[in-house]
């Protein structure tokens, strides 16, 4: 996670502070989190019966392409330099959008929204996050994020 002063990170509220790298989501990785999951609907699982669906494929869970936050976040989440621990708060809002297809990419845009004290040496910071596929106008999801700084 990139470190920057409370200050700057104050500073930034309401404006874009990122976009993660791409990730690739491919039929292995959708399969290891169908078995994680016990969800293992055709859609995610059978290629070939996938393929007579409109979708044309297999697509990866939504809660998978959720489930790429905490990673995506890595990559742009402002944290202080005195950071003991970053912990996951939990969701506002999520919206599934459009499907993500086996062996497409996706990344994470990152808008910091709000930074409060929640108590003392904890900073709670919400986001609001838009995952993008490669190559495709509509998003995989979009997400009011909420992560807690121990400082």
């Amino acid at each position: 996670m990139p470190v920057a002063s409370i200050d700057d990170i104050r500073a930034a509220v309401g404006s874009e502070i990122g976009t993660s790298d791409w990730i690739t989501v491919d039929q292995q990785r959708i399969t290891a989190f169908a078995e994680a999951t016990e969800d293992r609907q055709f859609i995610h699982t059978d290629p070939a019966l996938a393929a007579q669906t409109p979708f044309g494929g297999t697509i990866a869970h939504g809660f998978l392409s959720l489930s790429l936050l905490s990673r995506m976040g890595a990559d742009v989440m402002l944290v202080p330099a005195t950071t003991r621990m970053a912990v996951n708060y939990g969701l506002e809002k999520v919206r599934f959008l459009a499907p993500v297809a086996a062996g497409k990419k996706v990344r994470g845009r990152f808008v910091l929204t709000n930074m409060t004290q929640k108590a003392p040496g904890q900073l709670l910071m919400h986001y609001n996050v838009t995952v993008e596929i490669d190559g495709e106008d509509k998003p995989a999801l979009i997400a009011d994020w909420l992560g807690l700084i121990i400082i």
